[in-house]
């Protein structure tokens, strides 16, 4: 059996109205009344917007889960814990959370979002200012839980990339991964807008052969590097500063790291078939390829001088071109021009900085500048072309004197052409000529290297 009771209007004894309905408006209590709820009771469909009711009777020290509509003086002097946000909450749950102890600066509370996001951040958020307070309300699956009071500043989860592999150094808030072999750069987090998700980077592929018998240097092997948004130091030229392979954004996964080999020279015989290695081996991480350094050209059936990140030096016409394949910014130069016959200078190999210098004769050109970048927390030139050789007697070039690691050609009495310095990329220098075999080979390319460089903190 049921009943119904129909009235507009319900006031107590002295006439106030303490429900009361019109035009589809239903109002509860009079001006100055309290509405409360019995205890153990709930209520759902208004919304927490407002307030929260403060547990002043339970202070938390420990992990515990929140409740909608409840406040929690949180006490972290003995330690950090974590307070869990509601579990599948409904648009208008409210929380709050207030620094007892005075230590959130030392022992920092842990908000955890439990499956929802916190400021449109699949994060749980850090409170770590001493004497914080922070409400939040949840508002749908895109942001989640909002605070709509903080007594610091607008709460969204700082992160920053985390990550490892290859040789790891800091510099104030900044890690360096550097490879100079292969490895994985693996991020277990990409972090985000507001800590860091992108990355600085270096990638130098492997240098050119210098030519055999008044050989053409080696090309340095292809440079390029961009500079994070985040990021501080100081950059060499070829800094990427727009683009895609600007401000390079990473995800939580593994990166293989190829580190490029420099390349190998002729042996310096005076019959073929031996030719040396046509290109340094390329150096790659994430979509940035650099492109080994050009063999520098040399005689005895070696041939002309070959394109590539840096191009070969010529040993009787044009060097060899640079930026090859073409990137931009330009990731090397042109090597320089060969003069044959007469005074026979071959022309120095390309480097990131600049490009050979033609062979005079009876003087082999000088090789390309390197460009110099701080990445690794100091100023390191890399990527410089070798110098070109000579023929009896003649001055071979030398590698450029601002360095980057491009060998000397070869001289009388000598070894032949220098190799290239590892870990750099520079080309090797071009082989004499005459003389003993040893003295007419070309040098080897150096090795390259991968730097990353990002803010962890």
């Amino acid at each position: 059996m049921t009943s119904t009771i129909k009235v507009n209007n319900i006031q107590n004894q002295c006439g106030a109205n303490i429900i009361n309905e019109s035009s589809n408006t239903i109002t509860i209590g009079a001006s100055g009344d309290t509405i409360a709820l019995a205890s153990g009771a709930s209520q759902s469909g208004f919304g927490r917007e407002g307030s929260v009711d403060w547990q002043t009777g339970s202070i938390k020290t420990t992990t515990f889960t929140a409740a909608n509509g409840e406040g929690y003086f949180c006490n972290t002097t003995g330690g950090t814990f974590t307070a869990t946000l509601p579990a599948s909450p409904s648009a208008g749950d409210i929380v709050a959370f207030k620094d007892y102890g005075n230590s959130f600066g030392t022992n920092k509370l842990t908000i955890g979002r439990n499956s929802s996001n916190i400021g449109g951040v699949a994060s749980d958020l850090d409170l770590e200012t001493n004497q914080q307070s922070i409400t939040f309300v949840y508002v749908d699956g895109t942001k989640g839980w909002l605070a709509t009071t903080d007594s610091t500043s607008n709460a969204i989860p700082t992160k920053f990339v985390t990550a490892t592999g290859g040789t790891i150094t800091t510099s104030g808030n900044f890690k360096i991964h550097t490879f100079t072999g292969p490895g994985t750069f693996t991020v277990s987090c990409a972090g985000n807008p507001i800590g860091s998700n992108t990355v600085s980077y270096m990638v130098v592929a492997g240098g050119g052969a210098g030519g055999k018998m008044r050989g053409g240097a080696g090309g340095a092997g292809g440079y390029r590097e961009s500079k994070s948004a985040f990021d501080c130091y100081s950059a060499s030229p070829l800094n990427a500063t727009s683009g895609p392979t600007y401000n390079l954004p990473v995800t939580a996964q593994a990166y293989p790291i190829t580190v490029g080999g420099g390349a190998a020279a002729a042996d310096g015989s005076s019959s073929p078939p031996d030719v040396g290695a046509p290109l340094g081996g390329s150096s790659t991480f994430s979509s940035i390829t650099s492109t080994g350094g050009g063999k520098g050209g040399g005689s005895a059936g070696e041939g002309n001088a070959v394109a590539g990140g840096s191009g070969g030096g010529g040993i009787s016409g044009a060097g060899a071109s640079g930026n090859t394949p073409s990137v931009s910014p330009p990731q090397g130069n042109d090597g320089g021009t060969g003069v044959n016959p007469g005074n026979y200078g071959s022309g120095g190999g390309g480097g990131a900085g600049g490009a050979g210098s033609p062979g005079p004769g009876p003087t082999g050109g000088v090789g390309g500048a390197g460009t110099t970048s701080c990445i690794t927390a100091s100023p390191v030139t890399r990527a410089g072309g070798g110098g070109g050789s000579t023929y009896n007697g003649g001055s071979p070039g030398p590698a450029h004197p601002g360095g980057g690691g491009g060998g000397a050609g070869g001289a009388p009495g000598g070894s032949g052409g220098a190799n290239g310095t590892d870990n750099t990329g520079g080309g090797g220098g071009g082989g004499y000529e005459p003389g003993p075999e040893a003295q007419q080979a070309g040098g080897n390319g150096g090795s390259g290297i991968v730097v990353i460089r990002y803010k962890y903190q």
